[in-house]
């Protein structure tokens, strides 16, 4: 399919489905193309990398080479009319900001760019980038509090919010929630309990929690690390 069916077909769906544009597609553009692609959204992915255009031809909806540091190339992409712009050009820092600087002048309604420091992200902010990742230093969080802890997953939502999954504590076995008190003792609530049923189950006051289950639980991060720490 050429270019200029690929797009015109777009246009004439308007919104009828989620449509996302990936520029930059190593480690973390590619994985992510990857994954919006497989979840069912229409991904276009560029990058200047003929071989790594080609290694996501028939992967992704549509994949081409162009330089995104050219507005005219972003143009005769249509890059403007996709619901969401993702910026994932790292190494390059100059081309991160030219690209991003361009698809704002364009209007583009929602773009995400990586950040690979906080001075990079500072520059993408300060162009009026909404959202900024940082999926380098997220990742090293992540894993930090996982080796440091018995924790056997975790989401930071918030400086001071996460979400983790754990194995119950031995002193919450054979209690209800609202016996053991976990919200006021320790400060984390449980939202989830799988008993060997293997199925997740909505936590309530009259949960019952046997050996082996597992948690999920949200709360700050010192308080639910102490708490998966009880195991």
């Amino acid at each position: 399919m050429d270019n200029n069916t690929f797009f015109s077909r777009r246009r004439a769906r308007g919104n009828a489905a989620t449509s996302i544009a990936v520029i930059g597609l190593g480690r973390f553009g590619g994985a992510l193309a990857t994954e919006l692609a497989r979840s069912g959204s229409e991904v276009l992915g560029v990058d200047t990398d003929e071989d790594i255009v080609q290694s996501l031809n028939g992967v992704l909806t549509h994949v081409v080479r162009a330089d995104s540091t050219k507005q005219a190339a972003l143009e005769q992409l249509g890059i403007a009319e996709f619901d969401r712009v993702v910026v994932g050009i790292g190494s390059d820092i100059q081309a991160s900001i030219l690209t991003t600087s361009l698809l704002k002048r364009m209007g583009t309604r929602s773009i995400w760019a990586k950040a690979i420091s906080e001075q990079h992200g500072l520059i993408l902010e300060q162009l009026g980038i909404e959202h900024v990742v940082y999926p380098e230093a997220d990742m090293g969080r992540r894993v930090a509090h996982l080796v440091r802890g018995a924790m056997l997953d975790y989401v930071e939502f918030d400086r001071d919010l996460v979400v983790a999954k754990t194995v119950a504590p031995r002193e919450l076995v054979g209690q209800t929630l609202e016996q053991s008190a976990v919200r006021r003792r320790h400060g984390v609530t449980i939202v989830k309990v799988r008993h060997a049923d293997g199925q997740w189950h909505a936590a309530g006051a009259a949960s019952v929690i046997h050996e082996g289950d597992l948690l999920i639980v949200i709360g700050p991060v010192e308080k639910t690390e102490r708490f998966a720490a009880l195991v």
